[in-house]
């Protein structure tokens, strides 16, 4: 651990803060600014389509969705490494040049991942000026634009999810109540039709697959 050299560059008390700081927000940045909220949504939702309240449970749902995130965002980590850390630990980049070099994967992944509608809305309610490039667009104005987008993303993907499920309830209740057996709940009987379909048509994969290519 060296002194700073130079008024440039940052004391090793300030980059102890600073990396302390971003351990402690890590997992809000794992949640909000990378893949997972997407993912634990659709898995969520897949789940109440089916009508199994805790099958599979929800740690089961978390890890997973962890490690699709990870999965996802590897080929992000590893720019933001070779292009900020590594350089800055060859003492090519000052810390703050470091900061900004290992930034740009994570906001290019960002970018390509948010609407124009939601951009427009942050940057009009922080009265913002507007950006003459994506480049210019205010980190916090990206990331709450992120968000947004993937909350969208998320439950138009929940929603086609959720049709064919949707369609066997309609068609239990319909046959049941056709029988007259009223008193019969719906879920008893539609439940195993729904993993019977759900296994038979590859569910895991297809959604898995989806998940994925929805961010390449």
């Amino acid at each position: 651990m060296e002194q700073a050299a130079s008024p440039q560059d940052v004391s090793v008390t300030l980059q102890l803060i600073f990396f302390l700081t971003v351990l402690s927000l890590a997992p809000s940045i794992l949640i909000l600014m990378t893949s997972f909220t997407r993912i634990i949504i659709v898995f969520s939702l897949l789940r109440t389509a089916m009508g199994t309240a805790t099958v599979p449970p929800s740690q089961v749902l978390v890890g997973l969705a962890l490690i699709l995130t990870m999965f996802i965002m590897t080929p992000v980590f590893k720019e933001a490494y070779t292009k900020g850390y590594q350089p800055y630990q060859e003492g090519k980049l000052t810390f703050m040049e470091m900061i900004n070099e290992a930034k740009q994967p994570l906001r290019k992944f960002m970018l390509n991942n948010t609407r124009k509608k939601e951009v427009r809305t942050f940057l009009d309610i922080s009265n913002s000026p507007r950006p003459k490039s994506a480049e210019d667009i205010p980190d916090t104005v990206l990331v709450a634009s992120f968000v947004v987008s993937e909350l969208t993303t998320a439950f138009q993907m929940g929603f086609l999810v959720y049709l064919p499920f949707l369609i066997i309830d309609f068609v239990v209740a319909s046959v049941l109540l056709s029988m007259g057996m009223m008193m019969l709940p719906p879920v008893m009987i539609s439940v195993p039709f729904k993993i019977m379909l759900f296994v038979l048509v590859d569910g895991w994969g297809l959604i898995v697959t989806s998940l994925v290519k929805s961010f390449w």
